[in-house]
Formats: C-alpha cells, structure tokens, sequence
C-alpha cells in the first residue's frame, strides 16, 4: 500500500525532471548556437569549412604562383561536356595565319600573309597543347635576353641569323644578345645614336610602331626607356620571330604590310620604325608609307635603316644595279616629301623623317586636294583596304609628356572627338577601375609581379584597367571590339598605352601560350548572339599560358554559363561577388589554366 501511495509522486518527479532536463538542453543548443555563429567557437570550424567551399568571395585551393618553371591544379568537377586536347602537330596553331590556308592565297602585296581565317566547319573544337617540356618564362628583365628552348624549339633563326648576333642557342635556353641586321653593335648602341636625334629620355616619345620586328629587340632595349612598342612581323620563313618577342614578355602581333589596313587608329604613334624590314616602301605610289603616315601623330618620327638607305655602298650586296638602288631612295624622298615629312638626319645606314607638326599649310602649298583620302572616319580599319591616298592632317594634340599623359585627359575627348565620352566619363572611369583593380590584387596578389609580365584586356574601354594596373613589370595588350559601340582605341593611345582592334568572333593575330594574364569586362555580354562562347573561350585557352589567369567580369547568368564551360576546359574557376556585395548582378570570375602538355597519343578531330 505504501508503495501504491508513492507512485503517482514518483511520476511527477520523473515529469518535472524530464522538462528540466529537455529546458536545459535547449539552453545549451541556443548558447552554443550562439556561440559558434560569433565565430570564436572550435566547434564552428566544420561549419565555416563547408561555408568557405560555398561562398563566392573566398578562392580556396586557386593557386596563382608557377610550378613548372626552368631552374596544378586540378579542375572543378562540375558534369558538363568535357573539350578534348587537340593533336601535338596544333602546338603552335595561329587559325588566321595558318601556313597551308596560306599559300591558297595571292602572294602579290603580301596578300597570302595576311589574315584568312577559318570557316565555322574548319575551327578545331579542342585544346591546343603546350610541348612537351613547356616551362614557365623568366621573369623580366631576365627574359628579355634567354628564353627556354622547349617553349619555341625553333633554331633556323640560330643558323640563318648568326652573323648578325639575333640568337644564340646554349644548352636548354636561347640567348637574344641585343644585336640586329643594321645594329650588330647591340640595341643600346643603336638606340643612343636615334637619341642624340630623337627625344627618346624625357617621356616625348612612349608608343612606337616596329614594323617587320624579326625577335623585337628594338622594342626589348625601348623598355628601359620608357617607351612601349608595337612590333609585328609576318609568320614567314622566319620561325617564330614574334613567338620568341612575346616569350622575351614583349609586345608584338602576327602582321604584314600588304593590302589591308594596319588595326590601329589614326594619329596613335610618336615614332615608328623600319630597320631592314625589307617592305618595298617606294611600290603602289608609296601606299605603305602613306600607311605608315595615318598611324603616325603630328610630330612624329620615322625611321628607316637599311635598303635602300646608304645603297652607294650596298648596291652590289643586294644585287641591284647603282642606278636602281638611287631610283629606290630618290622615290622614298619624294613621297616623304609629298607626305610633308621633313628629312632631319641621315648617316651612315640610319635616315630620319619628322612628320611636320602642323601640316595643313603645306599640304595646300602643293597641292595635294587629290591626293587626299575621300573616306571620312580614318580609324575604320579593320578589313579595310589600304590606299594611296593621304590621310587628312588633324589638329596636332598637345599631348603631356609620359607619365603625366596616362592620366591626363586625352585630347580627343577634351576636343570633343570621342562621341559618348566627356571628362566626366573619364574621370569616373579612372576611379572605377582603380577599385576594380585593387579587389583583383586582394584576390591575387600575385598581380604587378613579374608573375604576370604579358596581359592583355579583351574589352579595354578607356584603357583605365591598364592606367590602374600601371608597373614596369608588366605591359597590357588593349583590345577594343571593332563591334563596340564606341572606338576608344585613340584615347587609348593617347594615354600612352598600346593596343589593336579586333573581332573576337576571329582568332587573334598571336602565337598559342603568349599571354600571362587574361582580363574581360562584358566580353561575353557584348558578344551574345554574335558568336559562340565556347570558341571565344577556346581562343582565350589558346592564347593563355600554362597556370595563366583569367578575371572576367559580367553578369551572373553570363559568367555562370562561361563557368560550365570552362569546367570541361582545364580550368579551375570561382565566382566572386562584387566588391559593393552580394546583391549586384554582376559578378567576378577568377581562373587558373591547368599545367599539361601534349602528347603523340592525344588526338582530336
């Protein structure tokens, strides 16, 4: 009975016990929660782990630093369709200077190695390998004078070029001493000849135009000096000569001077330079000169060393007659003087012209209303044809010397030329992308380093990403869209930056592996429904290093497709929000191109 009488006590007990215990837990739960979500908990370390994986502002396991230098990363998985490399034969594929397409092609005026693309049912849909023994470049300035052999196994240059001190091959890297076919005494000794003509030391002349560059020493021996060029040769006999400039980090393009206007806007360059480039400057009533004369700045400079310069003493060596090789020289004289240059120095194998400063009274003194192009827009240029015509002289842009001219406002904008643009819109630009560029180098810090020496920006706008990312460690290639809405280009170069036009529907006038860092703002927006993402990235891949990097920048639902795509590329990629939160629609892609290497095995259609 006792027992009976203190069983339902029991049970309250056991009740009351229970809800204190079940009260209890939850307290601990909810403080604990707390805690953790305060962040300063151990136990949150599982949680922040899966957090980090998921949240786009963090890049983990996105390595940026080099492993395959002389002295990897795998992809994300993602179940998409996976791109196949390419046969070891396409390692140094360029799809518009394709040898075999062109030899169908006249070779009258260079026409043959001139751009001739691929059709749509001619494009390789596959990775182009690197060799087999690719290594990252030296770092400048180290890279300017040895490159690695297994990244442009060519020696033709080594034989063909060895008197005149281009090239030399020892072991397992190529040596570049400086030397040239009209400076055997080196380019520092042939650049101090020009500057006691030319201003080259006091930020007068920064952009230059190297035209048949063969290894681009002009351009290499220019940098010490401030002064950035644009050389370019053809893809010829020659093997690789601007694969070895661009492995050397650089600037130059695949190009020829034949029938189509040069990718660059009127008025852009101080100085431009011929140095045995071998370009029949007096054929086509002086088209080429007259060529060369539209891209040139009121001002500038032009010159020419080698044939037929100093033909009295070579006339004989280069097979000619002595009155043909006077002829050759009389006729480059007078469409200098046609073009209102003025001679100011000749000696030796070395002539100078300075195109005059304002050139309107001259050009009525003689006449020359006929010779005048008709076309009205002299920066419409891409498939253009070439004329022999003289393009109308503009004003003469008082330009501020360099470095003051890359943050200055550009004279097309403030005379009111550049439609669209006001000095408001410059400015706002230039803050802009200097923030931009600052979350870039918080991401990957690695940026200004000698890491990333060749980049190129694939919609570069008012060049203000270059201006930001400004370092002499680097140099930037400032692509503007031909469909762009507006033609920046001449800002651009009055900025005293460099660039070209081009289509990115087309493959780029450069040799596979040449750029260390790729950056594209609304690339894929701009292109939407013009042509297909997949081959603009397989162009990107193709121009892209080994372990190079690529910033994209663009709205979400873009860069997510971009980003399925790039998961079967060998790639390894992470969003990013924007650096003013997480509620913007635009985002920022980061990737890192795989190490790999071709091999016989590999084949793709």
């Amino acid at each position: 009975m006792r027992g009976s009488r203190m069983n339902p006590g029991g049970r309250r007990t056991r009740s009351t016990m229970t809800i204190v215990i079940v009260m209890g837990l939850c307290c601990f739960f909810y403080i604990l929660g707390a805690w953790q979500k305060s962040g300063t908990g151990r136990g949150d370390s599982i949680a922040l782990r899966v957090n980090q994986e998921t949240d786009c502002t963090i890049l983990p396991n996105l390595h940026f630093e080099t492993h395959h230098s002389i002295s990897g990363a795998n992809p994300l998985i993602m179940t998409n369709k996976v791109i196949e490399p390419c046969h070891i034969r396409y390692s140094d594929y360029t799809p518009c200077q394709d040898q075999n397409r062109a030899m169908a092609f006249p070779r009258e005026n260079m026409t043959y190695r001139e751009r001739h693309c691929p059709s749509e049912n001619e494009k390789l849909h596959c990775l182009i390998p690197a060799p087999k023994g690719y290594v990252t470049p030296f770092p400048w300035p180290k890279s300017r004078d040895y490159v690695p052999y297994a990244n442009a196994p060519y020696k033709s240059l080594t034989v063909e070029k060895a008197v005149q001190n281009w090239i030399q091959f020892q072991g397992d890297v190529f040596k570049f001493p400086g030397g040239g076919t009209m400076f055997p005494n080196g380019a520092s000794a042939y650049l101090e000849e020009l500057a006691s003509i030319i201003p080259l030391a006091d930020g007068t002349i920064r952009t230059a135009l190297d035209t048949g560059c063969g290894v681009a020493s002009f351009g290499a021996y220019l940098m010490d000096r401030n002064i950035l060029t644009m050389s370019f040769a053809p893809r010829d006999s020659h093997e690789a000569q601007v694969q070895f400039a661009l492995e050397r980090g650089v600037p130059a393009v695949i190009g020829v001077l034949g029938t189509i206007k040069l990718p660059y806007p009127s008025r852009s360059f101080d100085m431009a330079h011929c140095s045995r480039c071998l370009i029949p400057w007096e054929s086509d009533g002086g088209m080429y000169m007259m060529e060369v004369d539209r891209v040139l700045r009121p001002g500038a400079y032009w010159i020419l060393s080698g044939p037929p310069i100093n033909w009295n003493k070579y006339y004989q060596t280069w097979k000619k007659s002595k009155q043909d090789a006077e002829e050759d020289q009389r006729r480059i004289e007078n469409i200098a003087e046609m073009l209102c240059w003025d001679k100011i120095y000749e000696k030796e194998d070395i002539a100078i012209w300075q195109k005059k400063a304002n050139s309107h009274l001259c050009h009525q003194m003689n006449g020359h209303a006929s010779k005048m192009c008709k076309a009205q827009d002299a920066d419409d240029v891409w498939y253009k044809n070439m004329e022999s015509c003289i393009t109308p002289p503009g004003e003469p842009a008082q330009l501020k010397k360099f470095p003051e001219r890359l943050s200055a406002i550009p004279p097309r904008i403030l005379e009111g030329h550049a439609l669209g643009v006001t000095e408001e819109d410059y400015e706002e630009d230039n803050k802009l992308w200097k923030k931009h560029v600052n979350t870039y180098k918080r991401v990957n810090k690695l940026i200004g380093s000698s890491r990333y020496r060749n980049i190129m920006d694939m919609n570069a706008g008012l060049g203000s990403f270059a201006a930001a990312l400004d370092s002499p460690m680097s140099w930037v290639m400032n692509v503007v869209p031909t469909i762009s809405e507006r033609n920046t280009l001449g800002i651009i170069y009055e900025r005293g930056l460099i660039g070209i036009y081009h289509d990115w529907c087309e493959a780029f006038s450069t040799y596979p592996r040449t750029y260390d860092l790729i950056h594209g703002y609304g690339i894929f927006s701009l292109y939407q429904n013009k042509c297909d993402v997949e081959d603009i990235l397989l162009e990107m891949d193709r121009i892209l290093r080994p372990e190079g990097a690529v910033i994209l920048r663009d709205s979400v639902d873009v860069l997510n497709k971009v980003r399925s795509t790039v998961s079967g590329m060998r790639w390894k990629s992470k969003l990013l929000d924007h650096e003013d939160g997480p509620h913007v629609p635009e985002k920022i892609l980061i990737s890192v191109k795989e190490y790999w290497v071709g091999s016989e095995e590999e084949n793709s259609s």
